[in-house]
């Protein structure tokens, strides 16, 4: 005898499925400008978020439409790499903290200045 599927487990495996076959119905030509450093993705950021800002004041026709949807993967490109340099930010600055904790001055000026060449590229 077969045991159903709870209706809870059952609707969360649907979306699940549905969520993927849209992901990979989803187009996927344009590649955007690259983003292979932290300078460039922040470079590529700033511009690209302006050319956003300009297209949302006008009308949103179909080829302003188009234009959202390219510059959108350059974006997401610079977003990714961000996120990435971000999160080895972050365990810098820990290594900072952990060092003024335990008194290793050394470790403090060499990862503290490592910190902030990588912070000062996101904020000057």
């Amino acid at each position: 005898m077969m045991k159903s599927l709870p209706l809870s487990l059952f609707s969360a495996l649907s979306l699940l499925l549905a969520a993927h076959v849209q992901a990979d119905a989803r187009p996927d030509h344009y590649k955007g400008e690259p983003a292979e450093t932290l300078e460039q993705a922040v470079a590529n950021f700033s511009e690209y978020n302006t050319r956003l800002a300009e297209l949302l004041t006008g009308e949103l026709t179909p080829a302003a439409l188009n234009e959202v949807h390219q510059l959108t993967y350059t974006l997401e490109n610079a977003l990714a790499k961000i996120n990435e340099e971000t999160a080895a930010l972050a365990q810098t600055l820990e290594e900072v903290h952990v060092a003024s904790e335990s008194n290793q001055p050394l470790v403090v000026k060499d990862r503290g200045e490592a910190y902030l060449a990588v912070s000062r590229t996101l904020v000057p």
